[in-house]
């Protein structure tokens, strides 16, 4: 199954989500080019759904890691939710958790950048 990307604006946040398997290869050139993509739109803080997704394989947590240093560079924050065993397996054994800010929920996520919003404001 080739990866799908939908993506939909909540609460002034880009939620992707994404189906099926984020490999090397094409699956991961969508991925990196919808991140750079909304990046140029200005669009820097993004949510991304992983449930869906079937495989993962080494490039494609790259482009996970990628994706969060390339929004920070531009003042975002890319969270994620909804995250399988499997990859949270993958990203603890490569000690890449705390790279990532984590969620089990799309509105726990939402509601965390609400919170950031609040904090910033003070």
């Amino acid at each position: 199954m080739q990866l799908t990307l939908n993506t939909k604006a909540k609460q002034g946040v880009v939620v992707i989500e994404a189906n099926g398997r984020l490999v090397s290869g094409e699956e991961c050139e969508a991925f990196r080019k919808l991140i750079r993509d909304l990046l140029t739109a200005e669009q820097n803080r993004i949510l991304i759904s992983l449930g869906d997704v079937i495989r993962v394989d080494s490039t494609g947590i790259g482009a996970l890691v990628e994706a969060v240093i390339l929004t920070a560079k531009e003042g975002g924050r890319i969270k994620l939710f909804n995250v399988p065993r499997l990859i949270r397996n993958i990203l603890s054994t490569h000690r890449l958790l705390q790279a990532f800010d984590i969620f089990e929920t799309e509105d726990e996520a939402l509601a965390s950048y609400a919170t950031e919003v609040k904090k910033a404001a003070s």
